[in-house]
């Protein structure tokens, strides 16, 4: 895959039905998603993904004893920087956060039906179906995996404010 297509896969994926829950900050979490893509050589045809993705719990990562991190493309100033707010008793903890792709568990079909109205009625669907772990995505066919990845990203970035708010309050952070 070339760097181009990667990113027009980054720019075309939408998330169209967003999970309501967030990554769970002392479990494991799990989202089904639908991912829905047009063929690239048929008109008038749909690709429909569905799986699960887990999102592992998010695990503290705390510099001390760790010493080894790297500092790519910045000078040795850097790393005297990093060890002076360390020594300074700065809180340098990281979230870090794991997926898991069960990709034995992705079922695909194609349906022969214009994109926009396939769409609304899978919208539809999920609304009245109230899942608060699923997700409705929009992706790129040929780069479906980079769409699913998009989306993952997207969910830790809507998770880290309230994963980092519970660990505080637990006195973790």
């Amino acid at each position: 895959m070339k760097p181009d297509n990667i990113q027009y896969a980054l720019e075309e994926t939408k998330v169209i039905y967003e999970p309501d829950r967030r990554i769970e900050t002392f479990g494991s979490t799990r989202f089904e998603f639908l991912m829905m893509s047009e063929l690239m050589d048929q008109v008038g045809q749909v690709r429909i993904r569905t799986g699960e993705v887990e999102a592992q719990k998010p695990q503290i990562i705390k510099p001390d004893g760790y010493e080894e991190i790297e500092f790519e493309g910045f000078n040795e100033e850097a790393r005297e920087f990093f060890n002076y707010l360390k020594n300074k008793g700065h809180n340098l903890a990281f979230l870090k956060y794991g997926f898991v792709f069960k990709r034995t568990e992705v079922k695909e079909s194609v349906v022969n039906e214009n994109f926009d109205h396939l769409k609304e009625k899978l919208l539809s669907e999920a609304r009245r179906e109230g899942n608060p772990a699923k997700a409705l995505i929009q992706g790129v066919d040929d780069a479906w995996e980079y769409s699913l990845l998009k989306f993952t990203i997207e969910m830790i970035q809507k998770s880290s404010d309230i994963n980092a708010f519970d660990f505080h309050r637990k006195g973790l952070l």
